[in-house]
């Protein structure tokens, strides 16, 4: 059985006063921005690994209080040994089914789905009057070329959601290519104040070639504070600021709709990219919640349900519920 449509991100809890406090606009830019970005990056990966029961269920519970939709009930575990380990868990078999229509592109993760749309010659938008250039995204024009006037749609982890990130469909993982890079935030937020803010930060260029039409698929993995470091399996090392190996990593390696390819150490943004010929499916609209393994993209006239890809991208803010990237 398909898995159900996405659902609709609930109304938020009523937020406590230093919720209130914390998610004003100036203050939370300030306070997750204008800091020593790669410091406070470093600190947090030292942090998290610290192998101490107490302090983890402590530090735990403080996250509980700003993230109230944090939830490890679907976790193959409930003990952890550090916050690291609470960061990137697996999830129970079958927690998430995967669509099997051959037809149509799974979301790689779960997200909150932001700005989506088509590609406009090379051009795309991580907000209302934010373009960017996907040839800048890619670091290159020969690896942006087959999204020419393709289909992107940006998902958004927040900090509480599962970090893993999977296959949206069979292919062949060609190469991987790192592209070093900042550590700004990457909430609505700062989307709405930071110019090509994506281009700017870490990210990891997954090239994926599509195993029954040799079609290309890239999903841009993209770091942000507190999060600059990208695991790749079948990598020695994670790919983050320490980093001194080449950029373009082959990495012949077929995978499954549903593999998983990797994870976030911490919350971010993964970017899909698709050639011409798709169209989103119907549940596809902003500020929804996606879980691994739904319908994403389908390829046109496929179905008779969908929604068309030229619909103006996605442009109000996401809503919020803790102040944390």
């Amino acid at each position: 059985m398909p898995p159900p449509l996405s659902e609709p991100v609930a109304e938020p809890a009523p937020l406590r006063w230093w919720h209130r406090f914390l998610l004003q606009e100036d203050l939370n830019f300030l306070l997750t921005n204008r800091i020593p970005r790669q410091a406070a990056t470093r600190f947090m990966g030292w942090f998290s690994r610290l192998p101490t029961g107490p302090l983890t269920r402590c530090t735990i519970a403080l996250w509980r209080l700003f993230a109230p939709d944090l939830d490890l009930s679907e976790a193959r575990t409930q003990r952890f040994r550090s916050l690291h380990d609470c960061f990137v868990r697996e999830l129970r078999p079958g927690a998430r089914p995967i669509d099997p229509d051959p037809t149509v592109l799974t979301s790689p993760c779960d997200a909150i789905v932001g700005a989506h749309g088509r590609v406009q010659g090379t051009e795309v938008f991580q907000a209302k009057g934010f373009p960017y250039s996907i040839v800048d995204l890619f670091g290159d024009a020969a690896r942006a070329a087959p999204y020419r006037d393709g289909t992107f749609v940006t998902l958004r982890l927040k900090a509480s959601f599962y970090h893993r990130f999977h296959a949206p469909c069979d292919a062949r993982l060609r190469r991987v290519v790192y592209i070093s890079g900042d550590t700004w935030n990457v909430n609505p937020i700062a989307l709405q104040r930071i110019e090509r803010l994506f281009c700017k930060n870490e990210r990891a260029v997954f090239d994926l070639e599509l195993a029954d039409r040799g079609e290309r698929l890239a999903i841009v993995a993209v770091a942000a504070i507190l999060v600059a470091s990208i695991r790749v399996h079948g990598l020695p090392e994670p790919l983050d600021l320490r980093y001194r190996g080449p950029n373009e990593i082959p990495h012949d390696r077929s995978c499954r709709k549903g593999d998983e390819l990797g994870y976030f150490q911490h919350g971010s943004t993964l970017i899909l990219f698709a050639p011409r010929g798709y169209e989103f499916c119907p549940q596809v609209r902003e500020g929804a919640l996606l879980r691994m393994g739904q319908p994403l993209l389908r390829r046109a006239g496929s179905a008779d349900t969908h929604t068309p890809i030229d619909r103006e991208v996605a442009q109000r803010p996401l809503p919020e519920s803790c102040p944390l990237p």
